[in-house]
């Protein structure tokens, strides 16, 4: 039976070369029996910043954006987060849809893909959102995947996301890394 694997482009710039990222990446997790694979794009969720009354591990909400957003999540059974680095770290919508849900994200694994223009690829903003993802409950992956100088890699034309075989291996072990995280652990033998 497949999981339901849902990949994130967590930048809402309308022109975000995360899209195409995001897009190879669920294209690589979809071609894999062990996935079925959805996208969430956070520029087309649109989100209002955490406007709940309550808390959200309460998991009374309030708002019918909310309310969506939870219905919308919930299936899933682990997720990647493909993500820009915007001054060192991971970007607010992120952090919004993330700290907007609670029992929704509980237990779930999580793959960390990042990105910048610049020669980290983002990789700080991995090591950011790693304490943030452990608060709320998610089990992240330990390999993570950071892709340098994204706007060379980009091809325009048609804004697609032609990966080197070196991305490929290293995605395809991440996806690798999540597939196991979402085998349930092997019950102890009796005594």
């Amino acid at each position: 039976m497949s999981s339901r694997l849902y990949v994130f482009s967590a930048s809402t710039r309308p022109t975000s070369s995360g899209r195409p990222l995001a897009r190879w990446v669920a294209e690589l997790a979809a071609a894999r029996p062990e996935f079925e694979v959805t996208t969430v794009d956070l520029g087309e969720v649109a989100l209002p910043f955490l406007d709940e009354p309550e808390y959200p591990s309460t998991g009374r909400y309030a708002h019918a954006t909310t309310q969506a957003w939870s219905e919308r999540i919930s299936p899933a059974d682990a997720f990647v987060f493909v993500m820009p680095m915007y001054n060192g770290g991971f970007t607010a919508p992120l952090k919004n849809a993330i700290d907007s849900l609670f029992a929704e994200w509980k237990d779930k694994p999580v793959g960390l893909i990042s990105y910048s223009a610049g020669p980290t690829g983002g990789a700080p903003a991995i090591e950011m959102i790693r304490p943030v993802l452990d608060r709320v409950g998610f089990r992240t992956a330990d390999r993570s995947v950071s892709v340098p100088g994204i706007e060379g890699l980009i091809d325009r034309a048609t804004n697609t996301f032609p990966p080197t075989p070196e991305l490929t291996a290293e995605a395809s072990a991440l996806l690798d890394e999540l597939a196991a995280l979402l085998v349930p652990a092997a019950e102890p033998a009796g005594v």
